[in-house]
């Protein structure tokens, strides 16, 4: 998944990862341009999932 794919569609991505991750707040889906890495790290530390599992969740809502 590119940064493309992962920007297009975001604000709807982020809500079902908010349903589907009740722990998540904003401030960490916050999808800035050139902190996309930033972003995923936090995500990975919060719920405990690599990188690529991150990219197949993601995929898969």
């Amino acid at each position: 998944m590119n940064t493309t794919e992962l920007k297009g569609d975001w604000e709807q991505q982020k809500g079902k990862l908010k349903q589907k991750f009740a722990a998540l707040t904003d401030n960490d889906l916050l999808f800035v341009k050139g902190k996309k890495e930033e972003m995923l790290g936090k995500l990975q530390t919060k719920l405990g999932k690599t990188k690529e599992e991150l990219f197949k969740i993601i995929g898969q809502l």
